[in-house]
């Protein structure tokens, strides 16, 4: 056997099995980091109570839209 050849072989071996290893960490390390930056921009992390007023308002307003729609509706009905 040519130790040539098992060298070679093993270079490529190890080549593989390294960039699988740099691939593997390296994507969780992202993902970990994209985890934190996410958290720490998070509205709650700022304190957010504005930003989160502002979700109910909206929400509220749909609700109080769609019920004065559901009224109006009603009130066609009962008139035919």
């Amino acid at each position: 056997m040519d130790w040539d050849i098992v060298w070679s072989i093993l270079k490529w071996v190890l080549l593989v099995f390294l960039a699988g290893f740099i691939g593997y960490f390296g994507r969780y390390l992202s993902q970990a980091l994209i985890a934190r930056r996410r958290r720490e921009s998070s509205p709650s992390a700022n304190g957010g109570s504005d930003i989160q007023d502002d979700s109910r308002d909206k929400i509220r307003a749909k609700i109080d839209k769609k019920r004065a729609k559901a009224r109006l509706k009603q009130i066609k009905k009962g008139r035919r």
